[in-house]
């Protein structure tokens, strides 16, 4: 069986392919038609384009600011909770040396 890889767009084609509906005009079905891509496809990136403006299709991997703060924020949490573990064994075990 022959698996079709997924094909990837860049940022720059997905801008430009939007610009063709919002700016000159384009209904979504034609643009998607004459790019040869999915209209549906076409559709969402509008929708994020607008969503998001200068924000959208960040690319492969690269998180938004919201989901990078977001990340950095459970990165401390997990941190912390480690902290607090470690000093309530240590803690702990200074109690029982005193005993």
């Amino acid at each position: 069986m022959m698996v079709e890889k997924r094909q990837t767009y860049t940022a720059e084609f997905k801008h430009e392919a939007v610009r063709l509906v919002t700016v000159h005009g384009y209904g979504v079905a034609k643009a998607a038609r004459n790019l040869g891509i999915n209209a549906t496809m076409l559709g969402r990136w509008k929708r994020e384009q607008e969503a998001r403006e200068d924000r959208a299709f960040p690319g492969k991997g690269r998180l938004s600011p919201e989901q990078e703060a977001l990340h950095c924020l459970r990165e401390e949490n997990t941190r912390l909770r480690m902290e607090r573990e470690i000093l309530k064994k240590a803690a702990a075990f200074f109690a029982n040396e005193l005993r």
